[in-house]
């Protein structure tokens, strides 16, 4: 598959950034002219990931995340990366209402959310070494 476009943005793990990381997906995004409801599930998906990292990858301190988005003709891939703990256990992780801090009323619902919002979705992670979650969205063009 042929690459359109290519972006990677560089943040800080700052809770105020993740509305920035969803709006700048989004409008990347709106070059495939989707669908509103497409436009949706990929800012909540991305909203997620990126929560993730801040409150789970790097709990307490701050460190960086980097989010790379590549455009296809049928749809977009995105990377959400960070270098923070890691996860113990993906499969575990994904499992619905299953929540590492329940301290913080989590609903446990994070990966679940991206999987039902996504076509795909793929955790990688290393304790100690962080996590990078690949997800890609198919865009329905409203051309045909």
């Amino acid at each position: 598959m042929e690459k359109l476009n290519e972006m990677t943005i560089d943040f800080l793990s700052k809770s105020q950034n993740e509305s920035f990381a969803r709006v700048v997906v989004a409008a990347f995004a709106s070059q495939l002219d989707p669908t509103l409801d497409e436009i949706a599930d990929i800012k909540t998906a991305v909203s997620e990931a990126v929560t993730n990292s801040i409150i789970h990858g790097y709990e307490d301190k701050v460190g960086i995340i980097r989010i790379k988005a590549v455009l296809y003709e049928d749809g977009i891939e995105i990377w959400v990366q960070d270098w923070g703990k890691g996860i113990e256990d993906v499969e575990l992780a994904k499992q619905p209402l299953w929540t590492s801090k329940p301290e913080l009323d989590r609903s446990g619902m994070g990966f679940t959310i991206m999987e039902n919002f996504m076509d795909s979705l793929e955790v990688i992670s290393k304790l100690g070494e962080g996590t990078t979650v690949k997800m890609y969205k198919k865009i329905k063009s409203k051309k045909s």
